[in-house]
Formats: C-alpha cells, structure tokens, sequence
C-alpha cells in the first residue's frame, strides 16, 4: 500500500507541475497578443483566447507575406498597383511615392553607393514643407530600401514633392 500512495502522489505532483507549466505558457502567450476590444482577454474562455491568438499570428503571417511581395517587386522593378515610380530597373535610384489620406509614402531603392539619396529626399520634404512623421531604412546585400512617411498639407504639395524627387532620380 506503501507503494501505491507514493506512486500516487508522483502522479498527482506531475500533474500539478504539467498544469502549472500550461498555465504559465498560456500567460506567456496572452501577453504577446495584443488586447483588442474593450473587453479584457482573461475574461474570454481559454478556447477564445487561444482562437484570438491563432487568428493574430495568421493576420502576422498574411503582412509578412505582402511585404515579401512588395520587397521582390521592388527589387524586380516591377511597377507597384496605385503608386508612382521613376527610374528603371537598372538605375541607381528608384522612387515609388503613394499619397493616402494626406500621408506621403516615398520608398526608395538605392545602391549603397548612393547614400545620399535619401538626403536629398528629405531636404526636398523640409522645403515642401512636409512634416516627416518616420523614415527608416534596410539594407539587404548592396541594396538599400529607404521608407519615409510625411504628412502633407495640400494636393499641390503632393504634386510639387512627386515632381521633384522624380526629377533628383532620373
């Protein structure tokens, strides 16, 4: 009998410890998924919860994949849907401007040779008075992929701004 309880208890104490570790991943996992709604996610059944973070890694999945798609066609030199680009494939410069809701994005693709190119498009955005908002940059082998956000006033602006980066690129 001795030996039936204690093997019971070992049971019971890897049980406690396999539910103890679930809990603490599922904690893990739930701080990581960002809250959406007014709701608070403890709130939500696990089931639910374990859906919203199921549902958040595929929506990640999904922008990873579209932003693989618009890193190949700007490296192709494929022209991108509802934006302007300058410059062909096998020149130094390339430009894509797209103007959503008074927000400029300008996304340039240079050689590391040229590094003054985003410089210049942000000398350019001062004097057309456009507020930067974030600009950022990467650099994949002898590639660089600059982006800039900027908030603009006005239409003439975008077509003052669109006018004078695609004159710099050519």
């Amino acid at each position: 009998m001795d030996k039936s309880s204690s093997k019971g208890k070992e049971r019971k104490t890897i049980e406690k410890n396999r539910r103890n570790q679930m809990k603490n991943l599922h904690s893990q996992l739930n701080s990581l998924v960002p809250n959406h709604g007014s709701s608070s996610r403890e709130s939500m059944p696990l089931p639910d919860q374990i859906d919203g973070a199921t549902n958040y890694i595929t929506q990640l999945q999904g922008n990873v994949e579209s932003l693989r798609q618009q890193r190949d066609r700007l490296r192709g030199g494929a022209g991108g849907s509802g934006g302007r680009r300058t410059g062909l494939s096998n020149s130094p410069v390339q430009i894509q401007i797209n103007e959503t809701n008074g927000v400029l994005e300008i996304i340039l693709v240079t050689g590391l040779e040229c590094q003054f190119v985003f410089t210049e498009a942000m000398r350019i955005l001062n004097e057309e008075n456009a507020d930067v908002i974030d600009a950022n940059y990467s650099v994949v082998e002898s590639t660089v992929f600059h982006t800039i956000h900027a908030q603009i006033g006005d239409a003439t602006s975008v077509a003052s701004i669109t006018e004078r980066l695609q004159r710099f690129a050519l």
